[in-house]
This record gives structure tokens, sequence and C-alpha cells, in this order.
């Protein structure tokens, strides 16, 4: 029987994060761990979190095998803050396993083990018609995941991320440099290609976890209403 099924309400909750590692995600476990309404928080990954704290179950596994890991991948919710980006990872199998294969292979795993709620990371612009390669693999990725009709699906769609990560990447720090000027010229219909920081994103997926939202797809103007909702 399926995890989410046997869970007597009004118990606290357990959580699934995938990419912990990374920017938005290292935020997010942050504020998960900190919420009294988890008990729990799995992270699965390829390499160890620095953080040290009893609600954390971590399992250290190939993702690009994750649907080997059924029996492990049981939670409540499910939170997918996987990405990479060109430069990173310049291979464009590798760059497709990493955006597309693992959000979807979590979704399929959600679907099989009955977790009502998945949460996943996009990016502003995915169009699984676009024929930039980074769009159109965040559009199919997107696509994948809404066709496991999930009940509880919410994609966010964040502008350009706005934060100091650990690796250099050149060209995108002067991107964000240039964003953090015009963020201010960028009114009306222009205000969701503003740059957004990773802590916004964060207060805005647990808040989605917890209270749900009207749509399934949030573009990154609306994840800023929600994260200052609260």
């Amino acid at each position: 029987m399926a995890f989410s099924k046997v869970k007597i309400w009004g118990t606290m909750k357990t959580a699934i994060l995938l990419g912990a590692t990374g920017l938005t995600g290292g935020i997010l476990l942050q504020k998960l761990l900190k919420n009294p309404a988890y008990e729990k928080v799995k992270l699965f990954s390829r390499s160890p979190v620095a953080v040290r704290d009893g609600k954390i179950e971590e399992h250290l596994i190939d993702m690009f095998r994750l649907d080997e890991y059924t029996e492990l991948f049981e939670a409540d919710e499910v939170f997918c803050c996987i990405g990479t980006t060109k430069s990173k990872t310049p291979d464009t199998d590798t760059y497709r396993k990493i955006d597309f294969g693992i959000p979807v292979a979590a979704a399929k795993l959600c679907k099989e083990n009955g977790i009502n709620t998945f949460l996943v990371i996009s990016a502003l612009g995915a169009d699984a018609n676009s024929s930039t390669f980074y769009n159109k693999i965040k559009g199919k990725m997107e696509e994948a995941v809404l066709s496991q009709n999930i009940k509880n699906t919410y994609i966010f769609q964040p502008s350009l991320i706005a934060g100091d990560r650990e690796e250099k990447r050149f060209f995108e720090n002067l991107a964000k440099n240039a964003f953090e000027i015009l963020n201010f010229m960028m009114l009306g219909p222009l205000k969701k290609y503003r740059s957004i920081h990773p802590e916004t994103i964060a207060k805005a997926m647990i808040i989605v976890a917890k209270q749900g939202h009207k749509k399934n797809s949030i573009e990154s103007d609306e994840i800023k209403e929600i994260a200052s909702s609260l």
C-alpha cells in the first residue's frame, strides 16, 4: 500500500527533496528542516550535503537510476530542484538526462507510490516546441510530468535566479548583474522577467505544498506574490 494512503490525518509530514546540494535546493532544505510540519526530509543525491540534522534521511545514489529506488521513494510531498546549465554540462545527452530524465523519473515514482504532491522547478520560457535547446528540454519535461496526472502537480517557472553559487559561471554572472540593473525598468507584463532570489522560490514552494494553487504552472512574478503572502 502506498505511503501517502496510510498516513494518519494530522501527523507531521515526510518530504523528499531532489537537488539539495544546489542553490535553491539548499535553501529549501534549511526551510524544511526548520518547519515543524515536517518530521523527516529524505534526500536523494549523488553527493552528501554539509548539513547534519536528525530530520535528514540521506540516500547517495546514481541519480540517473532513480527509478530503481521505488521502495525508498515514499513521502507525502516531493520537491524537485534538479537542474544544470549548458556551461556546466555541455554534453547535450547528459544535459537531457539531468533536466528531463531525473524530474520525469521522480514524477513517475510519485504516481507509482501514490504520492499526491509533486513540486518541480522549471524555467520561465519553457516550451516543448521552442527552437532553443534549454527551453525545449524544460518544456518537454513539463509535459511529461503533467502526463503523470499527479493530483497536486506544481511547476515553478522562475526567471534568472539571482544568488551566489560555489561554481563560477562567468556569463551567467554577467547576466545577473545586468538583470539587477534592469529589474526596476521591467513593469507591467515585463515584471515576470525580473530576476528572482532562490529564497523566494523556496518559500513559495513550501507555501504551495501546504495551501495548493489554482494553476499547475506558476510563473516568476506569481512565485514572488506567493512568497510575500505570508
